[in-house]
């Protein structure tokens, strides 16, 4: 950490250059002393990532901001405030602090919490920035948060860890292909807390994790306008029961489905024709990563299309719903559609043998936001064109 960074003349300079492209400043000419131009193009390019992402840091003045990437890794203050709902008891410890946004939006519900962090110019970071946001009752610890909690006594109500994926494991992992090892650290934590919060990234397969863990009372599941951005896997101390899937959708509505791990495989009705006036139902991401698909159907009230057809139609609308809805205007054959001239619309493709940008060269459709063309497989294994308006976004 390079506290020159926090002189007047360089936050001023900052502000004033927030725009402008880090690759322009990392070539030029320092106008500082002693920091680099990289060291500049750092703080700038790490102040764009976080201005959506984390506008309370954005918005405090002074801020230190940690490399690019970091920022990339650390939760957003929408995933964090979530978590911090999930968090047990007066104690906790972040035993992967980083940049310090899960461990502040805990302390706002903990009111004892231990930061851990390997990284020293990390940890100093989080401390410094800690400081500046008020946090009283956060202690940040420059070390391993897993052999912190061994070499202790002390007991916490919850203990939260974010491991990371191994680089040279590429993109399917397993936890125990990550650092730190939480599956071989499991049960010596689990003498220390009642409750372990693990944040994983989205592709972590629900299976795979459960093979792996014990005593995990939930998952859940967070997107973000249909991106999934974590899972969030608890394990409760002692726990046997049955897994709840929980999604949930970070919107400007929350919504929340909550599914046994045993009705995922529920029984679900087709629907025989879609006729217009109904409605077509899409499932956010996150719906869709819970595996539940027959699930789905039965507790909105609506019909599915196809096995292999995540799309279901009902006569009502439910906003309710975690995803899009589409008021249905037609239904055609591909041969139907081969007819029409001058057609506009949004290509949207679900189960059908076609690449959505194949579908807008073949039949000349220009692009429209305000009408969708939804290419599909219906039950008896007809192609179908569904063309219609929006009537709920994600």
């Amino acid at each position: 950490m390079n506290t020159k960074i926090l002189d007047e003349a360089v936050q001023k300079y900052l502000h004033t250059n927030q725009n402008a492209d880090p690759n322009d400043v990392a070539l030029a000419k320092s106008p500082f002393k002693d920091i680099t131009a990289a060291e500049l193009a750092g703080q700038i390019q790490a102040r764009k990532k976080a201005e959506k992402k984390l506008p309370t840091w954005f918005n405090t003045k002074g801020m230190y901001f940690p490399s690019p990437l970091s920022i990339e890794q650390t939760s957003s203050e929408i995933t964090a405030a979530y978590k911090a709902k999930l968090a047990m008891g007066a104690s906790l410890i972040d035993v992967t602090g980083g940049f310090g946004v899960d461990a502040y939006y805990f302390s706002k519900k903990v009111a004892q919490v231990v930061h851990c962090e390997i990284d020293t110019s990390l940890s100093e970071i989080a401390e410094y920035n800690g400081l500046l946001l008020d946090t009283r009752n956060l202690d940040f610890k420059n070390t391993d948060g897993i052999g912190y909690i061994r070499s202790g006594t002390a007991v916490y109500d919850t203990i939260y860890v974010d491991p990371a994926r191994r680089a040279e494991k590429g993109k399917v992992f397993m936890l125990k292909d990550c650092t730190p090892d939480i599956v071989d650290s499991l049960s010596e934590l689990l003498t220390k807390t009642s409750r372990i919060i693990i944040k994983t990234a989205p592709l972590l397969d629900l299976s795979a994790g459960l093979s792996e863990l014990k005593h995990v009372s939930q998952i859940h599941i967070l997107s973000i306008k249909n991106e999934c951005k974590e899972l969030l896997w608890i394990i409760d101390n002692g726990y046997s029961g049955e897994v709840e899937i929980i999604v949930t959708t970070l919107n400007e509505i929350e919504k929340c489905l909550v599914i046994n791990k045993s009705n995922q495989n529920s029984k679900i009705k087709y629907v025989d024709d879609i006729l217009p006036g109904e409605y077509l139902y899409e499932p956010d991401a996150a719906l869709l990563k819970s595996g539940a698909f027959n699930f789905i159907g039965q507790h909105y009230e609506l019909l599915k299309l196809h096995p292999q057809t995540q799309l279901y139609v009902s006569k009502n609308i439910n906003e309710s719903f975690p995803g899009r809805i589409f008021l249905v205007d037609e239904v055609l054959t591909t041969t139907e559609l081969k007819k029409r001239k001058n057609i506009e619309g949004n290509v949207i493709v679900r189960n059908y043998p076609a690449k959505a940008e194949e579908l807008v060269k073949k039949y000349k459709i220009k692009s429209s936001d305000l009408q969708f063309l939804i290419f599909t497989k219906i039950l008896n294994g007809n192609n179908i064109v569904l063309i219609g308006s929006i009537k709920q976004h994600y």
